[in-house]
């Protein structure tokens, strides 16, 4: 009796290691199929000239449209939305150029000393204006302790972000978490508002930096997501961002300056409200051009009947920033890269659902538009997604991984941001994986919450996290290219997009044919 116990689990023990091995040798087969030369093909189409940089809802955005789905077509997935590969989405494109501020008589000009986002035309004027610190008004601290509420409808002016310690806490929480005032700038409208002010201005504290990463966008003319119109936008006062010099130039008569008080606040040291009497004037203009752009969709359904209704994304942006001064900007590594390697991915998918082995899950390729623009196709998506989001497993975004930057030496590495952040079994999966196949070295310098770059919040696997959907962000970082002429296929590494898109294979893979789903175990910090 017992010799046959032994035999028995002897049996079990084989069939489960038999079963396991065939699981890994089929994912690793079509892995396989994942070739850098095909990569390679994708991505020189993609970043030709042809395309025109892909700008969003322009010409070149649309041929590389065609491009995706006519590669899906080719290969037999069926389109997914109504008959269609695209979800098509409305853009307001709106430009604010020409606006102008003076301060008594000096005038001052739009990007170089202020900024702000899709404000309609208006003029705003006043004459007293009021620093208050952070702008922060909370039971844990408080900079409107001592506001006069004798001003009448003044313009209220703060930091960005909120006191830090010489250590880098947060003076709110006390920890290297920082609260919600940090990235939530309504929240300091919305307090300025209560306290009468007409404006709020912030003072961007990293105003040459910031502008550099954005002043593009700005003088392309922005564009938004043309709202439902049940959908309204949340109302509340102006919100205008200063460099330090325009907010000490507006300061000047007080004797003090926004860093000085700054320095202050850090310490630990109260600040009172600050009032100053300055005729301060902003016009304001803007011009509003209607347009449509693309998300383009391939779908490989499970092959579990239960499992299947659950859909891991994987996604990537195909779009870039177009032709700027008369030069393409081709956008080899953002983002033709990530979405060479979604096309593969789907190849490799879909092939295995062919031969069938297809993933119990469904597999959802998800190239977005707009991202360049603020996230906006995959916010659409993820306002108005074709499957369900309480049946989305997790998003596995790919964006720039084709180029090595200043931090490595050599290619074998690659960014992971967000793995942990919503789910540890995610985590858990993603390591695995890259030590059975990929053998990758997994930076998680961006990962850190005090990331100053901010990359969490900046790529399209975000309109999935707030919605408390698990995510990995694959990234190689920024380099001498970024967002410039530059940017050409011929710079890309093709075989370390060929080691990474297979990490990504194999991740989507044992999320796709886990028994169990993955569990959403860590608190969101996405903030509201």
């Amino acid at each position: 009796m017992c010799m046959r116990y032994i035999i028995l689990v002897i049996c079990v023990f084989h069939v489960n290691h038999f079963l396991t091995q065939s699981a890994d040798t089929m994912a690793m087969r079509y892995a396989s199929t994942i070739k850098a030369d095909h990569i390679a093909k994708h991505l020189f189409t993609l970043a030709s000239d042809e395309f025109e940089g892909r700008e969003t809802g322009m010409p070149g955005q649309k041929k590389a449209a065609q491009y995706i789905s006519t590669y899906y077509e080719s290969l037999k997935i069926s389109p997914v939305v109504s008959g269609s590969w695209f979800q098509s989405y409305p853009l307001r494109r709106e430009s604010n150029m020409g606006s102008l501020a003076t301060i008594g008589s000096e005038r001052k000009s739009f990007l170089d000393d202020f900024y702000f986002f899709g404000m309609p035309a208006q003029d705003l004027s006043a004459s007293q204006i009021v620093f208050v610190g952070y702008g922060i008004r909370d039971e844990r601290h408080n900079d409107y302790k001592g506001f006069r509420s004798d001003l009448i409808r003044p313009v209220v002016m703060c930091l960005n972000g909120e006191p830090m310690d010489a250590k880098g806490r947060s003076r709110i929480t006390g920890s290297n978490e920082t609260s919600d005032w940090n990235d939530d700038v309504l929240l300091k409208a919305q307090a300025a508002e209560k306290m009468g002010a007409q404006i709020l201005l912030v003072v961007n504290t990293n105003y040459n930096m910031y502008m550099k990463r954005v002043r593009y966008w700005l003088e392309q003319s922005p564009m938004r997501l043309e709202r439902d119109k049940e959908v309204k936008e949340d109302e509340h006062i102006p919100i205008i961002y200063i460099s330090p010099a325009m907010a000490n130039q507006i300061m000047q008569a007080s004797g003090k300056t926004v860093e000085g008080m700054q320095s202050r606040i850090n310490k630990g040291k109260r600040q009172k409200p600050v009032v100053v009497s300055q005729d301060l004037f902003f016009h304001v203009e803007q011009k509003i051009d209607r347009i449509k752009a693309e998300n383009v969709l391939a779908f490989i359904e499970g092959s579990d009947p239960q499992l299947k209704e659950e859909v891991v994304v994987v996604s990537a942006h195909y779009d870039h920033v177009g032709i700027i001064n008369g030069e393409i900007h081709n956008g080899a590594d953002d983002d033709a890269s990530g979405t060479s390697a979604a096309m593969e991915i789907a190849e490799a998918f879909n092939l295995a659902k062919r031969e069938g082995h297809g993933p119990k899950r469904s597999i959802l390729i998800l190239h977005v538009s707009g991202e360049e623009k603020g996230l906006l196709g995959s916010e659409w998506y993820s306002d108005h997604p074709v499957f369900p989001l309480e049946n989305t497993v997790c998003d596995l975004n790919i964006d720039m991984i084709g180029r090595i930057d200043p931090e490595h030496t050599d290619s074998n590495y690659v960014y992971l941001i967000g793995s942990d952040k919503l789910s540890t079994d995610l985590h858990k999966i993603s390591e695995s994986c890259n030590q059975s196949y990929s053998k990758l070295s997994l930076d998680y310098t961006y990962n850190k919450p005090d990331d100053p770059n901010r990359f969490y919040y900046r790529s399209d696997h975000y309109n999935f996290a707030k919605h408390n959907i698990p995510v990995i962000f694959y990234f190689s970082g920024v380099h001498e290219d970024y967002h410039k002429p530059g940017d050409d296929a011929k710079k890309i590494g093709y075989k370390k997009m060929e080691r990474i898109t297979r990490l990504v294979f194999h991740t989507a893979w044992e999320v796709a044919n886990t028994p169990n789903r993955l569990r959403v175990d860590v608190v969101s910090d996405f903030k509201n």
